[in-house]
């Protein structure tokens, strides 16, 4: 006939996946956006930051004003060469998915991005089965947003909602730097 009350409560307060890729600059950015809009509602959230290891303004901000937003770094302040990854490139990875299946089976948090992880599994840093296990296995209301450029067909397929960012034009194409407050 209809669905139960009970349905309806489940599916409203059912965790999402999220999905934040393409060839655009700002999927972090949108991320972080997602984290204060849910920290605005009493939500806990952590951030994983794979491939980065600079202290970007979201950790700073994140450090001075935002109690309840922890952000950690799994990479280093430099490139990862796609074709022939350096060990520690493999190793932080490793890591950060460890730290980032503990936080999300704590339950302890009602948000948790993993940024940069569609290109981490591009590179072979990780697996794409090691991310999907995470997926399917995540606590029912924990929302789970992921970034980076080269999302696998196959999160796109479990996403509850996949957005792409599409590089339309960027300002390094006529020689500005990048530069503090805009890219990190």
């Amino acid at each position: 006939m209809g669905e139960k009350v009970e349905e309806i409560v489940a599916k409203h307060e059912k965790g999402l996946v999220m999905v934040l890729t393409g060839n655009g600059k700002g999927k972090t950015t949108s991320a972080l956006g997602q984290a204060i809009r849910a920290i605005g509602h009493g939500f806990k959230v952590s951030m994983i930051q794979f491939m980065k290891g600079r202290k970007y303004g979201e950790i700073i901000a994140a450090e001075q004003y935002l109690p309840d937003f922890k952000v950690e770094n799994y990479g280093l302040d430099s490139f990862v060469m796609k074709d022939n990854p350096a060990p520690v490139d493999i190793e932080l990875a490793q890591k950060g998915l460890e730290r980032a299946r503990e936080l999300i089976m704590s339950e302890g948090y009602d948000m948790i991005i993993l940024d940069e992880i569609n290109v981490v599994i591009d590179f072979k840093l990780i697996s794409l089965e090691e991310v999907l296990e995470i997926i399917k296995n995540k606590p029912p209301k924990l929302n789970l947003v992921l970034t980076g450029r080269y999302a696998p067909a196959e999160i796109i397929e479990i996403a509850d909602m996949v957005s792409e960012v599409k590089e339309i034009k960027h300002h390094y194409a006529a020689g500005i730097k990048d530069r503090a407050g805009i890219e990190f």
